[in-house]
């Protein structure tokens, strides 16, 4: 069915509503109306063909059976947007009678008087949005979990209240949500920008953690007000960055975000960006007044944790036993620990903090940890297994030469794509010493005689990878082993470690 989106109250065309840190321009009222509409009214089986640069015109709601396959989704998305194209041409080119339905649809959702160049133009700019009111409405239950920790880091830095549903906008305050580009996280952190702020690389990725992806968020927030001087272009810099943010200003020559929106055409400045500040508005309106958008709703309640930040090296087994939990109850609230942890292929790492509900403890965490046997504390990670790079070598290649997937290569070495260069390395799933300690023990036996420490070869070992292991170079591994720097090592092969005598 045809229908333009309903309009604000006409006053608005020439009032700039002020809200404080967070403006709310009259010209960017349509695409408030618009998100608050698709966090409201339709759902994740519905969505909105839409001109994507004047969204008050919606050219069609789709509405797609349940759990119809993404294909057959994007099949009548493809055709629905085409037929609506098609449609603005004719009327760009002049056709006003004899209209199809369609046609007279389109038509209707524009203003009387929309000249032919520009419909010609809308027919370029045909979008689709699916909508997210299931979703919003999910996201506000998970956030009674979360918002009293936000609004306290809020607070302590000294920043808005209001910026406690950004989340909705990024995840549904869903923490363990991965976007296609590599975000992770309630807040949606991009690696590299998240290494500012936490831990992330193949043991610990702090962005999945929402305690500690709160205090990142904060402090990041806090900087692009810094840097650009108002809560509109520090949020637009959430998604496009400071500098382009400031690009953005510059170009137009204003900081007002209701003017950057509708003059600025910067290459990167894409549909995300130019919508992002009206989506948190939308947000906000929604979040505030929920209940009449969604009824009454029973919000998660926060779970009190007790916690500890661990001296040592430990083993997750030995500290899921220590504590009378299921490794998977331990995992359920250490989200940063990645997979090589649980596998036992890593410890946790030592200063990780640790968190375990206080009802699922018979007496406090930090005692429980006192009480661990040395032989489950270590001063050292279990080391890296390497791989080399070597010219014709694909992720796929490698994968079956080691027994793994390339999805797997691909998240333990944060990989987006498949690329992958000679030269460089991998870092592979299974350790020397899965569950068992220190890896230079599990792998490492004493010859007869002079008590000689030898190593026994694995697949994927190099002399640089062994060296690195066992704190030696490769230059001594050559003359302890009587071996030429281009000899291939073979796994099985006992290679010497140690200085005779």
């Amino acid at each position: 069915m045809l229908r333009p989106l309903v309009l604000i109250a006409m006053f608005l065309c020439c009032l700039h509503v002020s809200a404080g840190n967070f403006p709310r321009p009259a010209s960017l009222e349509p695409a408030v109306q618009f998100w608050t509409q698709v966090y409201s009214e339709i759902t994740t089986n519905q969505g909105y063909i839409h001109d994507s640069v004047n969204l008050s015109v919606v050219y069609e709601t789709l509405e797609f059976p349940p759990y119809e396959s993404n294909k057959n989704r994007d099949k009548r998305v493809k055709k629905a947007s085409s037929r609506i194209a098609k449609a603005l041409n004719a009327i760009a080119g002049g056709k006003r009678s004899n209209l199809s339905d369609i046609e007279a649809g389109v038509l209707a959702a524009w203003p009387e008087g929309t000249s032919a160049t520009a419909f010609a133009r809308a027919a370029g700019n045909v979008r689709f949005q699916l909508g997210q009111s299931n979703r919003f409405k999910e996201g506000m239950v998970r956030s009674g979990q979360w918002k009293p920790h936000i609004r306290e880091v809020l607070a302590a830095h000294d920043l808005p209240p209001e910026l406690e549903v950004l989340p909705h906008v990024e995840s549904s305050f869903n923490p363990s949500v991965w976007s296609k580009v590599a975000a992770a996280g309630m807040w949606q952190f991009m690696p590299a920008t998240a290494r500012n702020y936490m831990r992330v690389d193949h043991v610990v990725d702090a962005r999945l953690d929402p305690f500690i992806a709160t205090e990142g968020a904060a402090k990041l927030l806090k900087r692009n007000y810094h840097v650009t001087g108002t809560w509109p272009l520090a949020l637009t810099s959430y998604n496009h960055g400071t500098t382009g943010a400031l690009r953005a200003a510059k170009s137009v020559g204003t900081k007002d975000i209701g003017v950057i929106v509708q003059k600025y055409k910067g290459k990167y400045f894409g549909f995300a960006s130019r919508n992002f500040y009206a989506s948190f508005l939308a947000a906000l309106e929604v979040d505030r007044n929920a209940e009449r958008y969604f009824g009454p709703l029973k919000l998660d309640a926060p779970t009190p944790y007790d916690t500890v930040v661990l001296s040592d090296y430990v083993p997750a087994t030995a500290l899921a036993q220590s504590a009378g939990l299921s490794l998977d109850q331990l995992r359920q609230h250490n989200p940063a620990l990645r997979d090589l942890v649980w596998t036992g292929e890593k410890h946790i790492p030592e200063g990780q903090l640790v968190r375990i509900p206080r009802a699922e403890l018979d007496e406090p965490l930090g005692e429980l940890l006192a009480a661990l046997p040395g032989q489950w504390r270590y001063d050292e990670q279990l080391p890296d297994k390497i791989h080399r790079i070597a010219s014709g070598d694909s992720l796929s290649t490698i994968a079956r030469r080691y027994g793994t997937t390339v999805s797997r290569l691909m998240s333990l070495n944060g990989m987006r794509n498949h690329k992958i260069r000679a030269g460089k390395t991998l870092i592979l799933p299974g350790s020397l010493a899965a569950g068992s300690g220190v890896a230079s023990q599990s792998s490492v036996t004493a010859s007869a005689g002079n008590g000689q420490a030898e190593y026994v070869i694995r697949p994927g070992d190099s002399l640089w990878s062994i060296a690195r292991r066992f704190n030696v170079t490769q230059k001594q591994l050559i003359a302890w082993n009587g071996i030429s720097p281009k000899r291939y090592i073979q796994p099985g092969q006992k290679l010497k470690v140690a200085s005779p005598g």
